[in-house]
């Protein structure tokens, strides 16, 4: 019988739709949760063990091996997988060492094929100094900043790895990189990220993320010249929410507006309304602005144009602006080195496939380019 390691981080991606780009730390959570921020992480798990249990072969031999209450035992229970759990923890009060305690005792005493575990950078960060390179892992995508390339893309296809993996069809494993930034400093709009080791994890180009990649500085001029189109278009009396990155900082720049950089910010009437919007705050916009419009770039390496770094545009934002007024800004180079479609993952399953479909991206000024995303 195969044995996997499941375990969950629960509060990884709290800090998203309320802004604080991250939780890492107790002081981070106990303000998320200040703030109203919900968790999440348990609801993408629970979609990869969905994943998991319906691409298993019926003659599949697999048992879970898993911690107590929200690190896993409450999603298995109805999930129709047999499952084994072991240690303890404080219900309520999960840390960083109960992550990195279940990874050891998974690894030592109970000897797991394969550990998936859901979080963010922080939590593959705890995993990767409990295992090192001593058996493959693989992060179902949870928490607000994913850097790493030891995640799959979606929670859907962390399962789907994972069952092809317990049955074979996957054999092969290679080194991905674990990496992370400082939180405190890319609160302050300064990213500064760091190569912090290597998983092991099994082979799966297609249905795993990428290493995020960064802005050459050749890419500038592009993202300006975008600009220059996105705020020539611009309507009267319409809300625009400007989404994190290097390629929609020169739209708020070209205004002469203040901006985040790794927030979202407000604008109508090329007059700043709001920074660093949580989604209660777009929310209260929306209700304000009969016509509204989201300004979203996607990540380099990855792809992504929701559903990382920027949970503050949330299913409920999502729905209410709709696909029809959804701008996506991308450099040619940037969607050039993706080798494949721009990516969506909310945590509803209907909603990303609502927003699927193809995108008329710009790319420069008065230049675009048809891209799917999916």
């Amino acid at each position: 019988m195969k044995k996997v390691g499941f375990i969950v981080n629960p509060i990884a991606g709290m800090g998203g739709k309320v802004a604080l780009k991250g939780t890492d730390g107790k002081n981070i959570v106990k303000k998320a949760k200040e703030l109203g921020a919900e968790q999440e992480s348990p609801q993408k798990a629970e979609m990869a063990l969905k994943s998991l249990k319906e691409e298993l072969k019926k003659e599949a031999e697999v048992e879970l091996i898993t911690f107590p209450h929200l690190m896993g035992e409450e999603l298995l229970k109805n999930s129709g997988l047999s499952y084994q759990v072991i240690g303890s923890i404080e219900k309520d009060n999960t840390t960083a060492e109960d992550t990195k305690r279940a990874a050891r005792l998974m690894k030592e005493k109970y000897q797991v094929d394969l550990l998936l575990f859901a979080g963010g950078d922080g939590t593959a960060r705890d995993v990767y100094d409990a295992l090192n390179l001593d058996l493959p892992a693989l992060g179902i995508p949870a928490g607000v900043k994913i850097h790493s390339a030891v995640y799959a893309t979606t929670p859907k296809n962390a399962g789907i790895i994972a069952a092809r993996f317990i049955e074979g069809e996957i054999s092969a494993t290679e080194e991905a990189e674990v990496m992370d930034i400082d939180e405190k400093e890319f609160r302050k709009g300064r990213v500064t990220a760091k190569l912090y080791g290597y998983l092991k994890v099994p082979v799966e180009r297609r249905l795993r993320q990428n290493l995020k990649s960064g802005s050459a500085d050749s890419e500038e001029r592009a993202a300006e010249a975008i600009a220059a189109g996105i705020i020539e278009t611009m309507k009267k009396d319409c809300l625009y929410l400007v989404g994190p990155g290097t390629t929609t900082r020169p739209i708020m720049q070209k205004l002469g507006l203040e901006y985040s950089l790794l927030g979202v910010d407000a604008v109508a009437n090329k007059e700043l309304l709001a920074l660093d919007l949580r989604e209660a705050d777009i929310l209260d916009l929306l209700e304000q602005y009969p016509e509204a419009k989201i300004i979203v770039t996607a990540i380099g390496g990855q792809g992504y144009i929701f559903g990382r770094g920027n949970q503050q545009f949330s299913e409920k934002v999502l729905k209410k602006v709709g696909k029809k007024n959804i701008i996506v800004a991308a450099t040619r180079n940037k969607l050039s080195a993706l080798n494949g479609p721009l990516l969506i993952d909310t945590p509803e399953p209907a909603l990303n496939k609502k927003l699927a479909g193809y995108y008329k991206v710009v790319i420069g000024h008065q230049d675009f380019m048809m891209q799917k995303a999916e």
